[in-house]
């Protein structure tokens, strides 16, 4: 007896203030990718926003509207923790620039330290 394969969820994590035609463009390819992708909106009360987290989510829900496999969630804590809870086998980042790999090469080790079942995949913006 075979199992049916699972599904392929990406957690998509950011402040997305505001969300940008960059982020666009890597939600839409990714919603190509998986089967699923959660787009995981960070609350970070330490850091200043533009928009709350419910403006902003609601923000990213908007534009997202014609992508039916796309959810946004607002989230508080670890990223990795976010993930799980949205059931995501993978954590996709957007780079812009070759620097943002120098930032998010130390944080996909650790996260992979944290949950060593997520894997971190990233995508050029």
């Amino acid at each position: 007896m075979t199992t049916a394969p699972q599904p392929r969820i990406a957690y998509l994590p950011g402040s997305y203030d505001p969300i940008t035609n960059g982020h666009l463009d890597i939600i839409r390819r990714a919603a190509t990718l998986f089967d699923e992708v959660v787009v995981g909106v960070a609350a970070d009360a330490e850091k200043q926003h533009l928009f709350d987290l419910e403006e902003r989510c609601n923000l990213v829900r908007e534009a997202c509207a014609d992508l039916p496999n796309v959810r946004v969630e607002g989230f508080t804590g670890l990223v990795v923790e976010a993930a799980i809870r949205a059931g995501a086998g993978v954590l996709l980042k957007g780079l812009r620039q070759a620097s943002d790999l120098t930032h998010e090469f130390p944080m996909a080790h650790m996260n992979r330290r944290l949950e060593p079942s997520l894997e971190t995949a990233f995508l050029l913006a």
